[in-house]
């Protein structure tokens, strides 16, 4: 083979390799941000108007349900070690003086706290997890790196309000993730329950009654508002259970803003988005939306003179409102409508 057919030869290996390369890389997609949509939440089952938590991606026009009682605990999966209770279940804590759980008995629990709470008594909110969603104004103390520095904690939720069912427990750390000792107040074989972090998720989720990890969240970047019913301000200062709270997800860097004016939602444009604050407080929205009905259960509307503005995780800005969500407004308990469109792609 002469210099130049051996020329011509090796430019042709190259550009079939080269071409070969390229036909073997697949194109990434990645799909646009949703323009929006309404969607019914699917809250409400046979078994009540608030059973499930319902949460909502925006940008995929997806709903995710999770049953409000398959957890007690969530546990937080970035760099801080923080526990936190199950708002939707009615969940109750408060630590002992004690540092063996084993030394934790009905007999002697090692706090006189009565865990059922007194909406009367405002002392009563150190009793649950702040409703701001404030990661350090939990019942729990943050886990500390020193074992013996972790306090034993009883936990009470809905339907497990005779002490003798209550559940003590004592978290510590375990490499980078969790160790969980528990039991019932009144039993002395003691459960233990390993629980690593996974970074795809803001918490973890624990069912001690089932003793095993659950998924009650989507990842934290599916999800932008939960609804739910939850833990919320008395006004008394004290702590109570509502039904139809919204949530963001602060955790996941999701922020919101409420817009208050005739026709808020219709006339909302991006040239308003200036004019706004961003909160990152779970409760931005809570039960604002709407008017409660009386204790009758007659009445009740969602307000149709406001809006909010979500800021997702990605930068992707909607409008939210709110269509119906009870009989006093043409709706269905439990199955609130939204409504939600894209202002401003991020």
């Amino acid at each position: 083979m002469n210099k130049l057919n051996s020329l011509i030869a090796i430019a042709f290996l190259a550009t079939t390799f080269t071409a070969c390369k390229k036909n073997t890389e697949e194109p990434i997609f990645v799909a646009p941000p949703s323009d929006g949509s309404t969607l019914t939440l699917s809250g409400k089952t046979a078994e009540s108007n608030y059973t499930n938590i319902v949460y909502v991606d925006f940008s995929a026009d997806k709903q995710t349900s999770a049953e409000r009682k398959s957890f007690n605990i969530g546990l937080t999966s970035d760099s801080k070690f923080r526990v936190v209770l199950n708002p939707s279940y009615q969940t109750t804590a408060t630590a002992t003086s004690k540092t063996d759980i084993t030394a934790v008995t009905l007999a002697d629990p090692g706090t006189s706290v009565n865990l059922n709470h007194d909406i009367m008594d405002p002392l009563t909110v150190s009793l649950v997890d702040y409703w701001d969603g404030n990661i350090n104004k939990t019942a729990f103390a943050e886990v500390s790196a020193t074992e013996a520095e972790n306090k034993v904690y009883l936990l009470s939720y809905e339907g497990n309000k005779d002490k003798d069912k209550w559940f003590k427990l004592k978290v510590t750390r375990n490499g980078s993730g969790y160790k969980i000792q528990y039991a019932r107040l009144n039993e002395t074989v003691i459960k233990t329950l390993d629980v690593p972090k996974s970074v795809d998720y803001n918490l973890v989720f624990v069912s001690l009654e089932n003793n095993k990890i659950v998924q009650a969240e989507p990842v934290k970047s599916a999800w932008d508002i939960s609804w739910s019913y939850s833990t919320f301000n008395s006004g008394l200062g004290s702590p109570y259970w509502v039904q139809d709270f919204v949530s963001i997800n602060n955790l996941g860097g999701v922020s919101a803003a409420m817009v208050a004016k005739k026709d808020a939602y219709a006339t909302f444009t991006e040239a308003d988005l200036a004019g706004l604050t961003f909160l990152s407080a779970k409760d931005v929205i809570g039960t604002t939306w709407r008017t409660s009905p009386s204790q009758a259960g007659t009445g009740g509307a969602v307000k149709t003179d406001l809006c909010y503005i979500i800021k997702d995780a990605t930068g992707n800005y909607y409008k939210l409102k709110f269509n119906s969500y009870i009989s006093g407004d043409g709706g269905e308990r439990g199955k609130p409508v939204i409504e939600y469109k894209l202002v401003k792609k991020g």
